[in-house]
């Protein structure tokens, strides 16, 4: 999954969110250089990451990109995912999408000095540009889409990406209707596992 949804499933707990946002930038076992809600985020994300790569319907969307895009497949679909999710935002929360953007953006800005340094030189181009937000339509992934094929020097030729979604767009959709759910229950029990051992410790 991309950034929107490892937020979303990091529930209420703000430490448990940085990290499940920062896991990426996080290698091995250097997550334990960070306070223990951190870690838990990191070690969620990581499970939640095992999970989808795993899971019959993610593999299911990412097969209808591999001949186009290759191992960049994976990466297009959880941006799809996102997207699916900030369309349908009102199905999984109360909280308005905005809201909980801005306040996450603010969460991060407050505690910039404990993110890695790769989070730190993007995030202010990310709140800018306001990814999260942008996930919502399909002009906003778009353009997230082409700035992710900028990075990688059009090699991913993820500014193309759009047109297969399009095409294929309710297959997709309900690919990720099916996913999330399974993943929206597995992320609660990984959550309860993780308090259940920092209790223990």
């Amino acid at each position: 999954m991309n950034f929107l949804a490892h937020v979303f499933l990091s529930g209420k707990e703000k430490q448990i969110s940085i990290g499940n946002f920062i896991a990426d930038s996080v290698t091995g076992k250097k997550y334990l250089d960070y306070p223990e809600k951190i870690q838990q985020g990191i070690l969620l994300h990581r499970s939640i990451d095992t999970f989808t790569d795993n899971h019959f319907m993610w593999r299911k969307s990412k097969k209808v990109l591999v001949p186009e895009y290759n191992h960049y497949s994976g990466v297009i679909i959880d941006m799809y995912y996102d997207h699916f999710l900030a369309k349908n935002w009102k199905n999984y929360s109360k909280e308005p999408l905005t809201i909980f953007t801005d306040n996450f953006y603010a969460l991060l800005n407050n505690n910039f000095t404990i993110l890695p340094t790769k989070i730190q030189n993007f995030l202010p181009i990310m709140i800018e540009e306001n990814w999260f937000k942008c996930y919502e339509t399909t002009e906003g992934l778009e353009f997230i889409l082409s700035q992710m094929d900028k990075r990688t020097n059009g090699k991913s030729k993820m500014k193309n990406a759009i047109d297969q979604l399009n095409e294929h767009y309710f297959l997709f959709e309900n690919d990720f209707t099916i996913f999330f759910e399974d993943l929206q229950m597995f992320t609660q029990k990984e959550k309860t596992i993780l308090l259940s051992n920092s209790l223990d410790k």
